[in-house]
């Protein structure tokens, strides 16, 4: 058994089952729904559905990230346990919370001399999280040591895609991540646009296409000009939706064909509460390993 933990926050939507059997460790975002504050618990207290569709019936969300003293409470446990900690947050081109868990690392390293703890900036979101931490996992039970675990996730975390498209615009309008005339113009044309994580970790519009069937085409369009080995790529895909499971699979079944030499089937997970307070339904989001991203 390793001498260090993995862990990440929990925004990185994978399910409670999948972070149990890899042995992964996160902590808790928040979020408010029509001012009652909740955790972001990898759908533990919520149904995924109840959710989203609380969100068209006009529930009001707002998030929070984890600050320094919840780290540092976090960070402890495992570090009393004779635990070192390598601890992926979710990207600062999204929020503010790496330097949340930089700030709680700094205060215990001089409680703690003698451990090593570990923060990095994923410059990842979702499922984009997910598929960091979930190779973190392969190469800590190939034998990696947290020294190198930690090099290998710096040098790497770059070759790391993020394409994603959404088919409502209606909580982008409302987050201000696309104006309300663009929105509503593009409602009315069944635009959607398509979307990526650029090299600074920020969400970057890449396109606007319609229809649906063909921002799914795409999508994995994208993949088949990043991926690494192209056509030959046999590493993980991962893939998250908001409330459109059909979407989702849309784009794992053109994988599939596409991709004869993929590790596994692409897994389907759902978009958690945080990042979903943010995109609302109708979003799939697809992961996988490629060239380095460098816009």
């Amino acid at each position: 058994m390793a001498d260090y933990i993995i862990s990440t926050c929990s925004t990185f939507d994978l399910t409670r089952e999948h972070a149990e059997k890899r042995d992964i460790h996160y902590i808790n975002f928040h979020y408010s729904r029509d001012g009652v504050k909740c955790e972001d618990d990898l759908f533990q207290s919520v149904e995924p559905h109840a959710f989203y569709q609380s969100m068209v019936d006009g529930a009001e969300m707002i998030t929070s990230q984890v600050n320094a003293a919840e780290f540092i409470e976090y960070f402890r446990a495992f570090l009393k346990e004779g635990k070192d900690i390598i601890h992926l947050t979710l990207s600062s081109g999204i929020s503010g919370v790496y330097n949340s868990a930089a700030a709680a690392a700094n205060e215990l390293r001089e409680e703690f001399p003698d451990r090593k703890i570990y923060v990095v900036d994923s410059l990842a979101a979702s499922g984009g999280m997910g598929l960091l931490v979930d190779k973190l996992c392969d190469l800590r039970d190939e034998g990696y040591t947290i020294d190198q675990l930690h090099e290998w996730v710096e040098e790497n975390k770059l070759r790391l895609h993020h394409w994603f498209f959404s088919t409502d615009l209606t909580f982008y309008i409302k987050g201000g991540r696309v104006s309300k005339l663009s929105g509503t113009i593009g409602g009315v044309l069944g635009i959607c646009p398509l979307l990526n994580v650029s090299f600074e970790g920020k969400l970057i519009p890449r396109a606007k296409i319609r229809p649906k069937k063909k921002v799914i085409v795409e999508t994995v369009k994208r993949m088949e000009e990043h991926a690494e080995g192209g056509y030959d790529y046999d590493g993980k895909v991962f893939i998250t939706h908001s409330d459109c499971y059909e979407d989702a699979e849309a784009v794992a079944k053109l994988i599939e064909a596409k991709f004869p030499k993929i590790n596994g089937k692409p897994q389907i997970t759902n978009i958690g509460t945080v990042i979903g307070s943010h995109t609302g339904p109708g979003t799939v989001a697809l992961f996988f390993w490629g060239d380095r991203r460098v816009d």
